[in-house]
This record gives structure tokens, C-alpha cells and sequence, in this order.
């Protein structure tokens, strides 16, 4: 699999003030598409609003993975240990903290290695 980029920890942390205010912009753009009745004249807008907002993310080199808009979640692709892997993040989660293998996806969620080389 290839990325546009790959992220240091340091590098993804300095993207969250950024990312926070993209996915919660994101959060509530879902949200009100959620609530709007099928066929409201209001969806279209919304809808140019969502995309605009994924494909900064998708600028960044991030991925937006919550498709339920319950809680933003973030993957920044990055190596640990040579191996190509997800940094995860939530938007109820102060800082990067979690990982997991690109095909694992959230379940395989693991705590950021002391010693990666990240």
C-alpha cells in the first residue's frame, strides 16, 4: 500500500490542532446529514461541505475512518520498527497514544512502543 506521506509521532502531534478542528467541522457535518430528512434541499450543501473537509485531511496525508460520526478517528500512516503501520487517534483522545498494522484496522489497536523507532 502506498501513502502520500509518512508520518513521525512528532510530526502527526503537530498536525492535531489542525486535525481536531478538520474532524470536529467533520463530526458535525455528519451529524447534521444524519438528521436531515431524505430529500431536504439543505443535503446537497452539507454533502460539498463533508468532501471539502475529507479532502483536506486527505491533503494532510491522514485518513478520517469514523463513517458513523459518533467520534472522529484519524490514522496517520507511519513505520514502527520498519514495519508500515497506522498512528491512531480519536478525537476524545488528547494526544497520539495508539497504533495499529495498516490491514488490522481499530481493533488491532495497540499503545505507542516506548522504544519504536517512529
Amino acid at each position: 500500500m502506498e501513502f502520500k506521506r509518512l508520518f513521525t509521532q512528532q510530526e502527526a502531534e503537530r498536525a492535531l490542532p489542525l486535525v481536531r478542528r478538520i474532524v470536529a467541522d467533520i463530526l458535525e457535518t455528519g451529524r447534521a446529514l444524519r438528521d436531515l430528512p431524505e430529500g431536504d434541499p439543505a443535503i446537497p450543501g452539507h454533502q460539498d461541505a463533508m468532501e471539502a473537509l475529507l479532502l483536506e485531511l486527505d491533503e494532510m496525508g491522514c485518513y478520517f475512518k469514523d463513517w458513523s460520526f459518533d467520534v472522529g478517528l484519524v490514522d496517520f500512516p507511519a513505520v514502527i520498527d520498519d514495519q508500515t503501520v497506522f498512528l491512531c487517534w480519536r478525537s476524545d483522545e488528547s494526544g497520539l497514544s495508539w497504533y495499529h498494522a495498516v490491514l488490522e484496522g481499530y481493533a488491532g489497536r495497540r499503545p505507542l512502543p516506548s522504544h519504536a523507532r517512529v
